[in-house]
């Protein structure tokens, strides 16, 4: 009889500790780096109409760009554009930002420098490689709901 019990204890112990899979919790991976941008979509939704959305394909120069999240909660825009000399490119700007990111929300607020208002969005998608960041536009007009919708790629450094 001991040993019966010795035996289901032992399995009630292994069931209980054996079986618990950590690796089921999907890891989120961090905002923090460097993101070439590739495209964009832009959706327009006013007040009972149907959405439109354009797709911006960006330019080979275009996607020289870089957003830089950093870990202090500060990063760099830089925009390059193609020049007026054809294959040649450019910074177009070169901003620097201020940004919270709620990750249990998806939510991020970009508050660039020398703006009053900040710009709120959510991230759609997050992992090792994409970042798909939806940006609310402020419009004039109040019927009228504007988001851009950016494609990242992750550059390693």
């Amino acid at each position: 009889m001991k040993k019966l019990a010795l035996l289901f204890a032992g399995l009630s112990l292994f069931v209980a500790t054996g079986c618990n899979n950590d690796d089921d919790t999907p890891v989120e991976a961090p905002l923090v780096g460097v993101w070439q941008p590739l495209k964009e979509v832009i959706t327009t939704i006013e007040t009972g109409e149907q959405p439109i959305s354009d797709l911006i394909t960006y330019t080979d120069c275009q996607k020289q760009s870089r957003w830089r999240f950093n870990t202090e909660v500060v990063g760099k825009r830089t925009e390059w554009n193609d020049t007026a000399t054809p294959g040649q490119c450019a910074i177009s700007s070169d901003r620097n930002f201020n940004y919270t990111y709620d990750k249990s929300e998806k939510t991020i607020q970009i508050k660039y420098q020398g703006t009053v208002e900040p710009s709120n969005g959510k991230v759609i998608t997050l992992n090792e490689t994409t970042l798909n960041l939806s940006i609310r536009e402020e419009t004039s007009d109040p019927t009228v709901y504007k988001t851009r919708t950016y494609t990242f790629k992750r550059i390693p450094q």
